[in-house]
């Protein structure tokens, strides 16, 4: 039990209103005698600040409920882990690296001792349940668990791994317990992606509306770099590490789309990747409610917005592409602008899947010039970063426009200046979207040589990052005065939460304000709570974190704290699966490009070594302790009825004494100690008196308190 906790219970009006119990079932959703939730809010945690736990990942943030009586609930947060990316889980390694026949990728960089290449970095989890699908175990419920592995850090040897080996999803069977919504892995197998050509760079990804986990490839290798020289990619070991082929050619046009996997009851998947929703540094893609429209973040310097239309709800192999343009209205706290969408082209999977087999190559899309020349555009975008002259060449206006998506629409317009543009989310009840740009600098910010060839972005730097709130509406037209078939086109954006970068470093070698956010990166939103969590790729924080943002209030509230130098990843609410609420929440690379000031780093380090395999796992797992509605509700109930005191107690660990006399039971448990009398609505804790539901009475010869105000001590 944590005395900090304690304290701050004992401000609220009642102890028995602090914490949300899981011996109460998720079934039991009475209104409360009328009462009513009237407002949540995050109840913050501190920074971490001993070198133990700064290589800890762990919460003691809660949720703060109150309700229309007045009265307030505190449900504290935990972190459960479900499984390091190291470890076998029904005997399959987590983040082992696999080729396309489903073996083991080998390391062989340490001579003599030949090891398979496992994944340190899990990212996007995607948490749903499948119809049909058989119970783990008894009295659960079978849930689904896709997870990426985005990359390998470091191989046997100690050097860069990165890109240079094949990425993988693991699909792990969920035990759901139908009581306390514990989650535990029963098995996990890995996702078979040879019928698309592997699967390159997973970074996150979302769960579609219709049940399906919508995946990602970032971070595309350049198709004209490839072609001038193969080995200025990854491309090549890449394949042939997939394909067990040092033979083997690659096709760069293969990778930098969004693959969907479908889940069927039987444990078996399906894999297609959407050509059609075009090819760029894709950090996930997120589908709005219609079912239909997907937002996009584009992971890189010098990238684009981008919007999809599909032809048909539930339906992405055939849709509408859009670039977005930026139109500057400020130039404060990361910026405002309206937006205005260029149409690319329309087409199916099938159209520009057929390009990839034939082996297109990006000299058969542009003509290129080195110097300005009448019927070039001059443009610059990722993955190049540098000023090219380009030409469609007649006939491959569609091929350009999903192959070379960015480059295509940079040539006819489209803004290509935003900067390190990751996760999105998408609030249906107010029709608005978020996105986050890890750093608000260098192609963001007015271009002061005069040598770009475009400045649709001037804005204040922000190297601390800046989460934006998009508008949603219909009606809208693109730039040709054509409709837009979508209720959900972004309109407009603004800063909505950024970071304070600091002049200096502080003690513990933070370069931006620790209580603001900083590089945001993961989004998700809780319409339940309407709440935005953000989750944390910093370069500027020593310990990443996870963030809560209340739309409402505009509050922020750390919720989360990762080991240093890992990265905070597979963000995804959980709004009230069968019952239960969860933020799923990994970490990748612990002890990685710390920025720890040097007297503490040797601790955190040999604390990070220690906890996380030396640095060789991952976590994947989620924050538990996340009431729903009908949970608070169930909660605010039950709080006063009373239960044996003196059974309960003991099967808890705790020591139970009676005095006959003074009509007083006294429960002590470590150094923390609750003392109730029979018939008065108070108790004494730790010497405090604190107010009860219901008065302690005896029942049957027995004891009985109330059961909110024991289960709450019993628990923490």
């Amino acid at each position: 039990m944590n005395p900090k906790q304690w304290s701050k219970k004992l401000t609220l009006p009642a102890l028995g209103l602090a914490v949300f119990t899981t011996l109460i079932p998720a079934s039991v959703t009475a209104a409360a005698g009328g009462v009513k939730v009237t407002s949540t809010e995050f109840i913050g945690m501190p920074a971490p600040s001993t070198t133990k736990e700064m290589a800890q990942l762990y919460t003691t943030a809660g949720l703060k409920v109150t309700y229309s009586d007045g009265s307030v609930k505190l449900f504290p947060l935990s972190y459960k882990k479900l499984f390091k990316s190291t470890e076998s889980v029904g005997g399959t390694i987590a983040g082992v690296v696999v080729d396309a026949k489903g073996k083991p990728v080998i390391d062989t960089s340490v001579a003599g001792s030949p090891v398979p290449y496992v994944s340190d970095s899990p990212d996007s989890n995607s948490l749903f349940s499948v119809a049909g699908a058989k119970a783990t175990g008894k009295d659960s419920n079978p849930l689904s668990l896709i997870t990426h592995y985005e990359y390998v850090t470091l191989n046997a040897a100690g050097k860069s791994a990165y890109g240079l080996v094949p990425a993988s999803m693991s699909l792990t069977s969920i035990d759901q317990n139908k009581v306390t919504g514990e989650l535990t892995p029963v098995a996990l197998s890995k996702i078979d992606f040879s019928g698309v050509d592997g699967l390159w760079i997973p970074c996150n990804g979302s769960l579609t509306p219709w049940g399906t986990h919508l995946g990602s490839e970032e971070y595309e290798a350049d198709a004209r770099a490839f072609e001038a020289d193969p080995k200025q990619t990854y491309a090549g070991p890449f394949v042939q590490a997939y394909y067990n082929d040092t033979s083997r050619t690659a096709n760069p046009y293969a990778y930098g789309y969004l693959p969907e996997v479908t889940v069927k009851a039987d444990n078996s998947t399906s894999v297609v990747k959407h050509y059609s929703m075009g090819r760029f540094s894709h950090e996930l893609g997120r589908v709005a409610p219609d079912m239909k429209t997907v937002f996009f973040g584009d992971d890189g310097g010098n990238t684009m917005m981008f919007l999809y239309v599909a032809d048909k709800a539930k339906d992405l192999s055939a849709g509408t592409l859009y670039a977005g343009k930026w139109i500057q209205k400020s130039a404060e706290n990361g910026g405002s602008a309206d937006l205005q969408w260029i149409k690319l082209g329309h087409a199916t999977d099938a159209e520009i899947g057929s390009y990839v087999d034939k082996g297109v190559k990006f000299s058969d899309l542009f003509e290129t010039s080195d110097k300005a020349a009448d019927g070039f555009t001059a443009i610059k975008s990722y993955p190049s970063g540098k000023v090219e002259y380009l030409k469609v060449k007649p006939g491959m206006e569609k091929a350009a426009a999903f192959l070379e998506s960015r480059r295509y629409g940079a040539i006819l317009g489209a803004t290509a200046e935003f900067n390190k543009m990751e996760g999105v989310a998408v609030n249906s009840k107010d029709n608005k979207a978020y996105i986050a740009m890890s750093y608000v600098e260098k192609s963001m910010e007015k271009d002061s040589t005069g040598s770009e060839p475009a400045d649709d972005i001037q804005v204040k730097k922000i190297r601390s990052g800046v989460t934006y709130e998009l508008a949603l509406g219909g009606g809208q037209k693109d730039r040709s005065g054509s409709a837009i078939a979508s209720g959900y086109v972004p309109t407009s954006m603004k800063g909505l939460v950024w970071g304070q970068d600091l002049a200096e470093a502080d003690a513990k070698g933070n370069k931006a304000a620790d209580d603001m956010v900083a590089n945001p990166d993961n989004l998700s939103y809780s319409e339940e709570l309407r709440t935005l969590f953000i989750g944390e790729d910093s370069g500027m924080h020593v310990n990443n974190y996870v963030w809560a943002y209340n739309i409402d209030t505009h509050k922020l509230s750390r919720i989360l704290s990762t080991p240093a130098g890992a990265e905070a990843t597979g963000l995804m609410a959980v709004d009230n699966l069968n019952g239960f609420s969860y933020i799923m929440s990994n970490i990748q690379h612990p002890g990685d490009e710390m920025i720890v000031a040097e007297n503490l780093k040797p601790e955190v380090e040999a604390y990070i070594n220690q906890n996380f395999d030396n640095k060789k796992s991952g976590v994947v797992g989620y924050i538990s302790g996340l009431p729903t509605k009908e949970q608070m509700l169930a909660d605010k109930k039950d709080e006063g009825k009373l239960i044996p005191a003196r059974t309960t107690s003991e099967e808890a660990g705790a020591k139970v004494t009676w005095n006959a006399a003074r009509h007083e039971i006294t429960i002590a448990r470590g150094e923390h100690k609750l003392v109730f009398r029979i018939g008065q609505k108070s108790a004494i804790l730790n010497g405090k008196s604190v107010s009860l539901p219901t008065a302690p009475a005896i029942e049957g010869g027995k004891v009985t308190v109330p059961f909110g105000v024991l289960n709450d001590f019993l628990t923490n």
